[in-house]
């Protein structure tokens, strides 16, 4: 696949670029191309990063660090199955359980919420650090919700991360989820209040709390341009009106 020139495999991050150090220098450097791609277009366009994580796990697939990337882009593309299987052979290729909450996630994926459950209940979770353990809840909570279990899912979001005022970066999606889990069980008025909480937390606008809080207070947007347009078309048509009527007048004159 094509890579910009301007991609130079040195934007990776240093661990990264630790491990292909394992691999002969163009090789190496091929690879790390490849991963730069993926991590530029995950979000945007991950169709592509996906073709680009195949590329890279094609050229070195014994690198965690690719094997990874490539879960990551299965995960993005709801390749849940594949996902899985990457994120599992990385961890074996670490020892680290840093990708439990997310493994735990593909499960839900494929349709096995109580595997995600029993995932959350597993030593494992201890060893997270705190941001790890905030998705591994949100992830319980997701399973809860899939099972029906909607105001389990409300309990399992109540945590000190979600009492706190501190702004994390998993603080807005807690407080959303959380209000959405409220939403669910019919507590509208703390819905709402949640929702402001997690716009507030909200800094890198990752959530929809914004139109979630105008739909509970019944606030309709209107597209501005559209409406423009719709008025300029609207002129045109009394224009039409208007002329059509001097010239029947006109005629009568004559």
């Amino acid at each position: 696949m094509p890579i910009p020139d301007d991609v130079t495999g040195e934007e990776i991050d240093k661990d990264v670029r630790q491990e292909l150090m394992s691999l002969p220098k163009t090789l190496a450097g091929d690879v790390a191309r490849n991963l730069v791609m993926v991590a530029r277009l995950l979000d945007e366009d991950p169709e592509k990063a996906y073709g680009y994580s195949r590329v890279a796990l094609r050229l070195a697939s014994r690198v965690a660090a690719v094997r990874e990337a490539a879960g990551f882009a299965a995960y993005a593309v709801g390749k849940y199955s594949e996902a899985l299987a990457e994120f599992r052979a990385a961890r074996r290729m670490t020892g680290s359980v840093e990708l439990w909450p997310v493994m735990a996630d593909c499960e839900r994926g494929l349709g096995r919420p109580e595997k995600a459950l029993a995932m959350a209940g597993e030593p494992e979770v201890q060893k997270l650090d705190r941001a790890g353990q905030v998705e591994m809840r949100l992830v319980a909570a997701g399973a809860r919700r899939d099972m029906g279990q909607a105001d389990a899912a409300v309990v399992t979001l109540q945590s000190p991360e979600l009492a706190s005022t501190a702004v994390h970066p998993w603080t807005a999606r807690l407080r959303y989820a959380y209000a959405d889990a409220l939403l669910e069980v019919g507590r509208e008025s703390e819905a709402r209040d949640w929702f402001a909480k997690a716009l507030e937390a909200d800094q890198g606008g990752t959530t929809d709390a914004s139109d979630r809080l105008a739909e509970l207070d019944g606030v309709e947007f209107t597209d501005v341009l559209e409406e423009s347009g719709e008025s300029e078309e609207n002129g045109d048509a009394d224009g039409d009106a208007d002329g059509d009527a001097d010239g029947g007048e006109r005629s009568e004159k004559g």
